[in-house]
């Protein structure tokens, strides 16, 4: 897992019961919908606009993250090819007032950039924008 301070996005959000199974733990659906919207968010950044998601690779589920605690997503962009990128997710599962940080889930999201009529468009370098 990366260091914290490397990650290009970052967000967090708290686990209500609306979100959760009947076990009490956080919905498979919804923490897959939380990590796709992380990688979009990168990868957005990163393209410097519209990217649509292409596949998403594997996704492990570590350990249980239960009603009341907060995930942390953390997402970074790893590979940057003409037009598509691999976007790392890493979730992290706290309870709030506690130090019991756990890596919950980790993935990996294939993301393309677009242009307006949602066709691949080549992704311009950092240093190409500047």
């Amino acid at each position: 897992m990366a260091p914290p301070n490397v990650c290009e996005t970052r967000f967090v959000e708290i686990v209500f019961p609306e979100q959760a199974n009947h076990y009490g733990t956080l919905f498979g659906g919804t923490a897959l919908n939380l990590m796709s919207k992380a990688a979009a968010i990168a990868a957005a950044r990163r393209a410097g606009g519209s990217v649509v998601m292409a596949s998403s690779d594997k996704v492990d589920f570590h350990v249980p993250v239960l009603v009341g605690q907060i995930v942390e997503l953390c997402a970074r962009v790893e590979r940057v090819g003409r037009s598509s990128m691999t976007v790392k997710v890493d979730v992290i599962a706290e309870t709030l007032g506690k130090t019991d940080r756990k890596l919950a889930m980790q993935g990996s999201f294939e993301m393309v950039a677009v242009d307006a009529e949602g066709r691949p468009t080549p992704i311009v370098s950092p240093a190409a924008a500047a």
